[in-house]
């Protein structure tokens, strides 16, 4: 067990699954175009997204009025209550005469400039209209919002059902090459988390986004309307604001990518560890696993540290910012409402605005990370998207309901890289109803041989025929449905033995399963199971060793009924008596249907019709298994390195 920490665990995730794969993507390599593109989604939503638009400036300018209009209050009580203390009367002239004699200036100046009546008090029935109005726009702007919000997250969802349906036919027309280049994990994460991300940043990033923006609009417009140089002040904020948010965000950027990379490392060294955990207690490492989870846990800890601590300064720092600029405003306001300039109800309206203008600065600052995500996310999905195709089916296709079984290869020839080549001048005939077996070293071209036949991959020259028609001629579907496969990975999914077995047919009646499990030699091991054919089997079911899982498959091949079948190193993972049961089972699965074996155990490929042994994706010999030993060749030395003890040094 190497001391040295693992590899980092990236992927894209930022759903249920981050954890497993890794941070969600923090940079895009072409940010505007793949956000044009990824907006371009919405193209089918566009008459509902215009309303949404319509909702959200109806909704900011209708809460942009609110403060405006409680100021008016604000005045009615203020004014009043200076109205009251004026005595019955005189005149507000005669007041402000009196005032000045007094050398109260600025309080003179104040109502020379007010609305004041003297002895007339607090008008308490024109502040309960205001209160009503600002009520009433507060209400309709809340539900002007949710409506809003109702319809985008409609929006967000069906445009990511569509990216999401359109990744999983994606992945159907991709050719057995592309997965051959690709990480499995890094492929759900793009069909899981990366649309998961893109949802959460429409939903969110696009919404707020555009919420903020008409925000900073409708605010910006009362802002000026009531004072132009409270205005100014109030937007000299936001050049201040992003400087130091950026100054900042530069610092915390290094620490937050040393973050994630020792959590992809420590990651990778718990994955390691728990999936060896057998191993790490044999050879005694455990004291070594714990210190060097100590080492990378330390080291996670100081960069997370730094990160959180650093990137947390920026809203104190735009807080205090902020809270200079109320000052101000608050000084220049009172300022003004004592010269009679500005009346103390703008002010306070201004002190509103001032506050909502902040917020929704930070919050766009806050957002474009979230933005960046998904745009990041975006551009993988885009990439799958785009990549090349499997060619496409014939566009006149010839039929087949099921095949004879006759396979001839014509002169074929096949190569993965254009420069290195495989299978070449190849050539074959498989009559109906007899088994082929192809044995040969790792790396022969077995399994490719097979994988031509179904049209995973595409030969490069020369043809292959089912039945006489050349498989290029018929569809994918009807090829592949003549098929039925057993594989040396049991795959099986969560459910029943059951469906599991029914899984291999498109008419699943109960006794067509009972049949085909009795046929695999499985139906008394399955009832014997607390449930019988009930029983729920998953990956962790302890219960089912790989010898039955085999043979749940091999049941699964008899449900499929197919005229010819592929076994391929179907008993190289279970012991020597499950492998009797396996070969029997498959013995008769075999009868009346032609048959490729491949197989590393050549003792159970001896009655084949036809041995192919292979050797650099060339056909070196040919024949049964008693003219290939006679011959001496190749195959009798496979078989000899395999039955054949070695002698010892000393004979």
């Amino acid at each position: 067990m190497s001391a040295k920490p693992s590899a980092p665990v990236r992927g894209p995730g930022g759903g249920p699954q981050a954890g497993m794969f890794g941070p969600p993507p923090a940079k895009s390599k072409d940010f505007r175009g793949s956000l044009r593109r990824l907006l371009a989604q919405l193209r089918p939503e566009r008459n509902l997204f215009i309303l949404v638009i319509s909702l959200t400036s109806i909704s900011v300018i209708l809460n942009a009025f609110g403060p405006k209009i409680l100021g008016r209050a604000t005045n009615y009580v203020f004014y009043g209550y200076l109205g009251r203390r004026i005595p019955v009367g005189i005149s507000k002239a005669q007041a402000l005469a009196r005032l000045r004699a007094r050398g109260e200036l600025r309080l003179a100046d104040m109502l020379q400039k007010s609305p004041v009546i003297p002895g007339q008090g607090v008008n308490f029935g024109a502040i309960a209209h205001l209160l009503l109005l600002a009520v009433a726009l507060f209400a309709f702007g809340s539900i002007f919002m949710w409506l809003q919000g109702y319809l985008m997250a409609g929006i967000t969802q069906r445009t990511v059902y569509r990216l999401r349906r359109r990744a999983e036919e994606k992945l159907g027309r991709m050719p057995l090459s592309y997965f051959d280049g690709q990480s499995r994990g890094d492929l759900l994460s793009r069909v899981t988390n990366d649309i998961d991300n893109i949802a959460n940043s429409l939903q969110q990033g696009l919404s707020q986004i555009l919420n903020s923006l008409l925000t900073i609009v409708s605010v910006s417009a009362m802002m000026i309307w009531i004072s132009p140089i409270l205005a100014l002040v109030s937007l000299i904020a936001i050049p201040v604001s992003m400087f130091v948010t950026i100054k900042i965000a530069k610092r915390s950027k290094g620490q937050f990518i040393a973050q994630w990379d020792w959590t992809g490392k420590l990651n990778g060294h718990v994955e390691e560890m728990h999936t060896g955990h057998a191993l790490v207690k044999v050879f005694g490492r455990r004291n070594r696993a714990i210190e060097d989870f100590s080492i990378l846990n330390e080291r996670l800890y100081e960069s997370s540290f730094k990160a959180q601590f650093v990137s947390g300064t920026i809203q104190p720092t735009t807080m205090l910012i902020s809270n200079l600029m109320y000052v101000t405003i608050s000084v220049l306001g009172g300022y003004k409402v004592a010269t009679g300039t500005m009346t103390l109800g703008d002010v306070q309206a201004f002190i509103q605005y001032s506050r909502q203008f902040s917020f929704p600065l930070s919050q766009i600052a806050g957002l474009m990370n979230l933005v960046q995500s998904g745009v990041a996310s975006s551009e993988r999905i885009f990439e799958l998207l785009d990549a090349v195709e499997e060619e496409p089916d014939t566009p006149n296709p010839r039929s087949i309901d099921r095949a004879v079984g006759e396979i001839c290869f014509e002169d074929v020839s096949f190569r993965y890289s254009p420069d290195v080549p495989l299978i070449e001048n190849f050539s074959l005939v498989v009559k109906p109803g007899e088994t082929v077996a192809i044995v040969g070293p790792t790396g022969a071209g077995k399994t490719t041989l097979v994988n031509l036949i179904m049209r995973f991959y595409e030969i490069t020259h020369g043809r292959i025929t089912l039945d006489g028609i050349d498989i290029r001629e018929l569809r994918r579907d009807d090829l592949r449905r003549q098929f039925g496969m057993v594989l040396q990975d049991t795959w099986l999914f969560t459910g029943t033995m059951n469906e599991n077995i029914a899984y291999g047919s498109l008419n699943p009646a109960p006794e067509k399963v009972i049949a085909a499990a009795q046929a695999a030699n499985i139906d008394h091991l399955l009832r014997a199971l607390p449930l019988g054919y009930e029983t729920v089997l998953t990956d962790e079911n302890a219960t089912v060793s790989n010898g039955e899982r085999q043979l749940i498959t091999i049941a699964r091949a008899f449900m499929a009924d197919p005229a010819i079948l592929i076994l391929d190193e179907a008993t190289s993972s279970v012991d020597t008596r499950t492998e009797v049961l396996v070969q029997h089972a498959m013995s008769v699965l075999r009868e009346g249907r032609t048959s490729f074996v491949i197989a590393h155990r050549l003792s159970t490929i001896r009655d084949a019709d036809t041995i192919l042994v292979m050797d650099r994706g060339r056909l070196v010999e040919q024949g049964s298994h008693e003219e290939l030993m006679a011959k001496g060749g190749f195959y009798r030395q496979l078989y000899a390195s395999q039955f054949i003890a070695p002698l010892s040094v000393s004979e």
